[in-house]
Parts: structure tokens; sequence; C-alpha cells
């Protein structure tokens, strides 16, 4: 395909029917084909309550290793999102530092202007140039969609990708393509993990409230939710996953599961830096990983590139796909070769 035609709640499970596509793979059989109910976990999906952390919008804020200062309101301006620490990243072209008013918004606001984004969406440092491309044609079309309907970031990126120009797109892929990607988040195995509540699309510590157990889930978050609240980009988010989920995840990743599945290491590589157009997972957000895979099974991912993956998805339990997520993310990731 050539790059011109490319770009051319508190619920607790939605019920999904999936019809998965299966790749023509002498590791697939004819079970996979089957249409499956599936419950589509509700944690991966945190809410966006508001919070008074720095409620003052008449305020200078501050972040760590940074001498810039801004306003709340310069900190939410979607059109001149706060660039925190300049010194680390190159020039950013026009519509990654201010997109075009009044539908395309910076990427940087919500990407950040370094391309790792937060947990809540995609990192875009280091991705292959054409990778971006293509997923901004999926969202134009709506082959690529939030597997819970109505969640805010899984849907923010149709009003972008119907509004970008080809120019523009292939500017910020080539921009965020040429990041270098270094890992924003730190994996923690836990029977219990801080209290939190949902807020700004992550789960935020409850100071004072003790713990609770963790479940069958990811809780993933910031150690300072003020630091979020104003979009710095150099904060580590913690993710806290049930014990055993990375060796549980090792063995997936690198054997698949028991039955005809293909391992993750196959197509992304032995240490899940990406090949070719497949991208990288090591080191990235495991809540984002999850909720890929959950997009890949339930067929919200729906691009002929997508097959290959809803197969794989068929048979993983959303406990394989907590401990794929929590063993991809705690890897180092070392600038693919290119």
């Amino acid at each position: 395909m050539s790059r011109s035609s490319a770009i051319n709640t508190s619920m607790t499970g939605l019920r999904v029917i999936g019809v998965l596509a299966v790749m023509c793979s002498p590791m697939q059989d004819a079970g996979a084909q089957a249409a499956l109910p599936f419950d589509v976990p509700s944690w991966a999906f945190p809410g966006s309550q508001t919070d008074s952390a720095i409620a003052d919008s008449s305020r200078f804020h501050r972040v760590p290793n940074s001498g810039a200062r801004f306003t709340l309101p310069q900190v939410v301006d979607r059109f001149a999102p706060p660039d925190w620490h300049p010194s680390g990243h190159s020039s950013m072209p026009d519509v990654v530092a201010h997109g075009r008013k009044p539908n395309l918004f910076a990427c940087a606001y919500c990407h950040l202007p370094n391309g790792m984004g937060r947990p809540e969406n995609a990192t875009l440092a280091g991705l292959p140039e054409d990778y971006i491309i293509a997923q901004l044609a999926a969202f134009r079309s709506s082959a690529r969609r939030a597997p819970l309907p109505g969640w805010i970031p899984g849907n923010s990126m149709h009003p972008v990708a119907m509004s970008a120009t080809e120019a523009e797109v292939a500017s910020a892929a080539r921009y965020f393509s040429g990041l270098r990607f270094t890992p924003g988040v730190r994996v923690i195995e836990a029977a219990r993990v801080p209290r939190t509540r949902q807020a700004g699309f992550v789960y935020a510590r409850i100071a004072g409230a003790g713990t609770e157990p963790i479940g069958s889930r990811i809780v993933e978050g910031p150690p300072d939710f003020e630091r979020h609240e104003l979009r710095d980009d150099g904060m580590t988010y913690l993710a806290y996953v049930p014990h055993g989920s990375i060796k549980r995840g090792r063995s997936i990743a690198t054997t698949g599961t028991n039955g005809p599945t293909t391992a993750c290491v196959t197509c992304h590589g032995t240490t899940l830096l990406g090949m070719g157009l497949i991208p990288p997972l090591a080191g990235r957000y495991p809540t984002y990983i999850v909720r890929q895979l959950l997009a890949f099974k339930t067929g919200a991912r729906s691009t002929a590139a997508s097959q290959p993956m809803q197969a794989v998805v068929a048979r993983l339990s959303v406990e394989d796909m907590i401990a794929v997520a929590a063993y991809a993310a705690s890897q180092p990731a070392a600038p693919r070769s290119r």
C-alpha cells in the first residue's frame, strides 16, 4: 500500500460477541473461528473524575527537572500544550506542537512532546513511520475503535484522523518515529496495592487510605497525580500487577499458550522490540497493551493487518493478557534497528 492510500463508566463489564479472523497458518485450527462471548473488563478503562489538586488557574506550576512555568489554562490548551523539557526532543512540527483549529488538536497534547504518551493513550516515540500512518487511516475509517464504546481516550483519535491532511499525518509520523523511546513505567508485582480512585483516565492513589487486594487486574497510575494533571512528560508511572504475572507472561510471549497460539516473539521479535512494521511492545504501558489485545479480541481493531492478532488473542483469557502485558512492559527497550 502506498503512503498516500494509507492516509486516504463503572459498569462491571460489557458482553461482546467477537467474530475472530484466523491466520492462514498451521498453528491455527478451525476452533479459533468460533464466535465466543467475552466480558471486556471495565478496570482497563479508568474514568475521568476531575481533581482539585491544581485548580488554581492563576498560579504558575512547575515540574521536576524543568525551568518552565505554566498556568493551568496553559496546561490544558489543546492547541499549545506545555513543553516541560524542550531539550529532550527535536524541534516539533507545527501539527505536533499546535495542531490546527478548530478540530485538529496538537498531537503533543495527548502523546506529549517527547512522544511518550500516558497510560491512557499510545506511546508514539520510536514507532515505525508507516505504522503510525496506517493507524491514522484505520482511525479515519473506524476500522480501529475502542473495545469499550464511549471511552473518551479511545475515541479521541477519530476526529483528529478525519481532520488531518496527508502532509500533516506524514509530518507527525516522521517526527514521532524519529524520537528515542525510553520506558516510562515501572512494573511491580503485588498481592495488595494502594487504594486508588479513577481520575484523569488513570488510577490515582488515595493518601492515607491503606491498601486493597489487586485481584485480577492491572492498577496503573502516577506516583504524583498533580504531575499527571500537569502533563509532565518526564514522569515514570507505576503499574501494579498480580504476583507471578511476569513469569507467566514470559512463557506466553516466548512459547504461546496451551494449544495452537502463536508466541508474541514470533512477530514482535525475541526482545519484543518489533520487526519491520510490527510495533515494539517492550517497556510500553501495560494497560495500553491490554486494551489493544481486547480490541483485537472483540474485533474493534479490524483492518486486514489485524487478522493475525485476532487469531492470536482468540485463545487468550484476560489473565493471559494481564500476564503478557506485565512481561512486555517490564522488558528493557533499547532502540530498534532501522
